[in-house]
Order: structure tokens, then sequence, then C-alpha cells
């Protein structure tokens, strides 16, 4: 079966489709639309990414859809921005802030000497504001009742922490991770360790296993792509099932 046949109302679609997700809608949102764009029968997508995230995110279609757990298992890049100073019980800017603390004089350097302490093979308690599901509940179900669950470590790579920039209490960094990394965490927990507290305020997929950000398209392209009379669904599906 090819990509792109038209077949009644629907494309009979087998491939991916990487979308450059916006920012302020959910995972699902975004998949729905991207099936309803392409008039697809079946998809679906690989590595939730939370509404305040954008980013790439990979969206299955057609036959393709049994592939999804690979993707599972693959590394990420993430584009982070951090504030110090600042920290919430999301470990995000929708949080509610519950400290706030003076930051002290810190240079390149010493953003540096905390980030050490995470680089590598490392142990991560997942935030109770997680989809990771108790008892068939996620996380955050419980988190917005008050209600604490004990969540058991779990072994995580860190393999590469690269800062971009630091300014105004300001850290931009890019994290490269395995699979189960929560960035939210990891920024909560490296703030803990400068001693002054951090959440996100930016956070930006760049990269999943073999996909590349320059293989990402936005949802208005899409959406353009589909107006025109000469569209074809091959236009915008990176791979066919046979070559993934």
């Amino acid at each position: 079966m090819r990509n792109g046949i038209f077949i009644g109302e629907r494309y009979m679609c087998n491939g991916i489709f990487i979308l450059d997700k916006p920012i302020g809608i959910s995972s699902n949102h975004a998949l729905q639309k991207v099936k309803r764009l392409l008039r697809a029968k079946k998809a679906g997508h690989s590595g939730t990414l939370d509404p305040l995230a954008t980013g790439m995110l990979p969206i299955f279609l057609g036959k393709s859809t049994k592939l999804t757990s690979r993707l599972l298992d693959a590394d990420k890049t993430y584009a982070v921005t951090m504030q110090l100073g600042v920290r919430t019980n999301t470990a995000d800017r929708e949080g509610e802030v519950i400290a706030t603390r003076d930051v002290p004089y810190f240079s390149v350097a010493d953003i540096n000497s905390a980030f050490n302490h995470f680089r590598g093979t490392i142990s991560q308690i997942p935030s109770m504001f997680s989809a990771l599901k108790h008892c068939g509940v996620p996380l955050y179900e419980y988190a917005r009742k008050g209600i604490t669950i004990d969540r058991p470590e779990r072994t995580i790579t860190i393999y590469e922490l690269k800062i971009i920039s630091f300014k105004n209490n300001h850290v931009d960094f890019t994290v490269r991770c395995s699979k189960g990394t929560y960035v939210r965490t990891l920024v909560d927990d490296v703030g803990e360790k400068l001693g002054c507290g951090a959440h996100v305020t930016q956070l930006r997929r760049l990269s999943v296993g073999q996909f590349l950000e320059n293989q990402m398209m936005t949802m208005e392209q899409l959406i353009a792509l589909t107006k025109e009379n000469n569209f074809c669904v091959s236009q915008v599906l990176l791979k066919e099932v046979r070559e993934v």
C-alpha cells in the first residue's frame, strides 16, 4: 500500500508525520487535528508533550501505528529555559509557587558544576504532576487533590547537558537524555543543588531517536498544504512502513 491513496472519505496513510507541536495544546489534541487534516483511518503518537512544551511529536499513521512503541525507548533532546530563584509545585511556570529564594552570584562555571552532578547514569523520582499511573489513575490527578503517592526511583541517563546562555537568572541549555527522563524534575533537582530553587519556563523537544529538528512541520504548514488542490499525503509523510 502506497502513501496517500484516497479511498472514500479517508486516505490510506502509512507513514510517520513529524509534527512541530505548538504551545498550549495537549499531544492528543494535536494528534486528532493531524488525523483529521490527513483524513487518516488510524493514528497514534510516540512520547507525550505537556501543553507547555513545543517541538517534536512523531505521529504514526495507518500501518505505522504498530511501530509507535519503538520510539518510546528512543533517546530525546530538549532545549530548556530554567529560571532560578523560584520553585513551583509542578516544576514549571504553570504551577503554584511554593518557594522564592534569593539567587546568589553564579558564574557559568558554577551552573556547569551543578550540572556535573546530573550527567551520566542517575536516579530520578518522577514528579507527582506526571502522567505515570498509580492504580490506573495518573499521578497528577492525585496531586491536584493534595494526595502524595510514593514513587520509586527510576534509573535514567543524561548523555549531555550543554549551557547555551545564562542571563538575569535564566539558564538556556540543551539536554540529551534516555527514555523516562522528566526534564521538569531535572530542573527542580538542579535548582535544589544550587540552593536557590528553579523551574522550567520554556521546553522544546528537538529530536526523538533518529528524527531531527529539520524534519518537523508546523500545524500551519500542514494546514496550508492540505488546502492546495494538488496536495498529496506523501508530501508530508516522512517514511513508509517498509522503510522504518
